[in-house]
């Protein structure tokens, strides 16, 4: 089959069928530029145009026997990428808004805090660090990747008893380090509160 013979949806599903790749390929470089063209005309970005119409042909190619129906490829091809232009204009025009909602949320007192916060944060996981090596392992498998003590002791097959203790010499270490430590102002201090997924 010529490409030029490549007119209707049941002609490409035939072509795709056979497993004919080199003359889906070159279909697809036939109307790439123009598809790309009218995809830019949207966009104004010329590589998020270039994504788009890629990802048009591949959806072709994974699942053809959606243009069992198609009587005109050309028409179907230019609407297919008109039309995921548009919704993507779109997608990029609600994205916008809602970071300019959240940004008009941005007070400076918002943003103070969330350096606190922060900052308590950066300072747990220093303390966190400095726990005794089999103890930080353990730790870490429990607060950062969710593991619970059944499977961390089949994972370091260790007891859970053990897992146990380690937990809870961990939390001991991470309380009397933070809620000794002198230059933690009051409140710096309330924002424990803030992390206690990994102090209690």
């Amino acid at each position: 089959m010529d490409v030029a013979e490549i007119e209707t949806g049941s002609d490409l599903i035939t072509l795709i069928e056979k497993g004919q790749t080199s003359i889906f390929t070159r279909f697809y470089t036939s109307y790439f530029q123009k598809l790309l063209l009218a995809s830019d005309k949207y966009l104004k970005d010329v590589y998020a145009a270039e994504e788009l119409v890629q990802d048009v042909f591949l959806k072709i190619w994974e699942n053809p026997y959606q243009l069992v129906e198609v009587k005109s490829l050309k028409s179907y091809l230019y609407r297919a990428v008109i039309n995921a232009s548009i919704n993507h204009l779109n997608r990029q025009k609600n994205i916008e808004q809602h970071h300019l909602k959240l940004a008009s949320t941005l007070t400076d007192e918002y943003l103070t805090e969330l350096d606190e916060e922060n900052e308590i944060i950066v300072l747990l996981r220093i303390e966190i660090e400095k726990l005794p090596a089999q103890c930080k392992k353990i730790f870490k498998l429990n607060r950062f990747e969710n593991l619970k003590y059944k499977e961390i002791a089949q994972q370091l097959n260790i007891s859970e008893k053990t897992v146990e203790n380690h937990i809870g010499n961990a939390l001991k270490i991470l309380r009397e380090r933070f809620l000794k430590d002198s230059h933690l102002n009051k409140r710096a201090k309330s924002y424990l509160m803030l992390i206690n997924t990994f102090l209690y």
